[in-house]
């Protein structure tokens, strides 16, 4: 397998985290993906998002070499990973009703959990309680209290755009308002939020 890695893009040195873009040929076939480092990162992780956008997250003490050789090693995977999704896109649901929502309510927590767990260890606010509730006009909310409520639709959402509205009503727990501080925030974990804003507006 003739592999062929290319820098493309190096954005935004930041404090705790970068990303890069580069590109790795598997045969006849290109594929561009992200790396990003985090200095509080203990493990490498590989994540295919719908649409074949690839994420590979690194310890910042892990080098570039050993990461191009993992992806290299789970080339196969990547590419039935991509097929896979290709051909089984969850169909949004436009009936809205109870049992729909209890059905899917416990994996939707179960998920915002652990994606809350994984982003709050760059910010260690403090969480009171974090609720799932039927789509209204918003995907999420943040009280006064602590609280955290999650619209359970994001389970239909890429995983980039669902990433972007749990990070976004955490950083409310550190800033409640949408003031310069706040999108910092943001910034600190999502430095492109400004892209997936307008991809999610869409």
């Amino acid at each position: 397998m003739n592999l062929e890695f290319r820098i493309l893009v190096c954005a935004g040195a930041h404090d705790f985290y970068y990303i890069m873009k580069d590109i790795v040929i598997f045969g006849d076939k290109k594929l561009e993906y992200e790396v990003k480092k985090h200095r509080r990162a203990k493990h490498l992780r590989l994540s295919v998002y719908p649409a074949g956008r690839v994420v590979l997250t690194l310890p910042w003490w892990v080098s570039a070499k050993i990461g191009k050789n993992f992806i290299a090693s789970k080339a196969e995977w990547i590419l039935a990973k991509i097929n896979h999704q290709a051909n089984n896109t969850r169909a949004w649901p436009i009936q809205i009703n109870k049992n729909e929502y209890l059905e899917h309510k416990a994996g939707v927590l179960k998920l915002i959990n652990e994606r809350l767990e994984y982003f709050n260890q760059f910010y260690k606010f403090k969480i009171n309680r974090v609720s799932i509730k039927k789509p209204t006009t918003r995907w999420g909310s943040c009280s006064r209290l602590g609280n955290l409520n999650f619209n359970y639709r994001l389970l239909w959402l890429p995983e980039h755009l669902a990433d972007y509205i749990i990070v976004h009503e955490l950083c409310h727990l550190g800033e409640l308002n949408h003031s310069s501080r706040f999108w910092r925030l943001v910034e600190k974990t999502l430095p492109n939020y400004k892209e997936l804003r307008k991809e999610l507006k869409k």
